[in-house]
């Protein structure tokens, strides 16, 4: 289901009465460079959860999907550890720490270094110690954890290899993958811009809207931080620095927290 707008007549008690389209006020893809940093709960993702529910979803379980920036070290893993510390109004997270414990510090079957979106549905990436012959790291991830959420992020642009068409391409098919499970989809922006003109992000931009699925907006947090949340050292393009690390995770915490909170009210 992909929230638009309807109008269709309602018959009641030999009334016909003409409904007026529901307007749809979200921000536009064009300017996902305004969206929010953490994305709120939208009416594809509720009506996702409830399939899901029905299937057996694991509500306690989250997936990461994509590339190195996803290991446990670098995004999440250490809300599974006592290493972190909570203060202020951050002590509401630690609810959502506790639900999703486990899940953290974990590194599943479809993150690997260099792992690109075309990859992520191949077979032949997929691990055959744990994997079925014909199940790609994707399904091999969702079947094992089976999560009420995966951050999707895929953030090396691979210019020979996988042209803005074809990543659109597999883009889509993840992300339809991933619904068809029951799983709801986190896009996540990137902090880099290696391929010009932003154009990775703006695809994620669209699919996250033509999708009606939560957006990450991690290229927005990154902004706040030296070098845009770039490594200096390493000024590949492409990697991010450890501070950025910590902001990547923190900010995925919270996008978390306001999913998983809003999926409980609307239950």
């Amino acid at each position: 289901q992909i929230v638009g707008t309807t109008s269709a007549p309602i018959i009641t008690e030999n009334v016909l009465e003409i409904s007026t389209p529901t307007p749809d006020l979200r921000i536009l893809p064009t300017k996902w460079m305004d969206y929010p940093i953490i994305p709120e709960l939208t009416n594809n993702a509720i009506s996702i959860y409830q399939e899901g529910i029905k299937s057996g979803i694991n509500p306690k379980g989250f997936s990461k999907i994509g590339d190195c920036q996803n290991i446990k070290e670098a995004f999440l893993g250490i809300y599974d550890t006592t290493r972190y510390f909570l203060v202020g109004e951050d002590l509401i997270l630690q609810s959502t720490i506790d639900n999703f414990s486990g899940f953290f510090n974990q590194d599943g079957e479809a993150i690997e270094q260099g792992l690109n979106v075309a990859a992520a549905l191949s077979p032949l990436h997929a691990n055959p110690e744990i994997c079925g012959p014909s199940e790609s790291p994707l399904d091999c991830e969702l079947r094992i954890s089976n999560p009420i959420f995966a951050f999707i992020s895929f953030e090396r642009w691979w210019p020979n290899e996988t042209p803005p068409d074809l990543y659109e391409k597999y883009l889509h098919l993840v992300i339809q993958k991933t619904i068809s499970h029951g799983t709801i989809p986190i896009l996540v922006t990137k902090a880099d811009n290696i391929e010009g003109n932003h154009i990775i992000n703006q695809i994620i931009a669209n699919l996250a809207y033509e999708y009606d699925v939560p957006l990450y907006n991690w290229w927005r947090a990154a902004q706040l931080l030296p070098h845009r949340g770039m490594d200096p050292e390493r000024n590949d393009g492409f990697h991010i620095s450890i501070e950025a690390w910590d902001s990547r995770s923190y900010y995925g915490l919270k996008t978390l927290n306001s999913l998983w909170k809003g999926l409980e009210i609307n239950k």
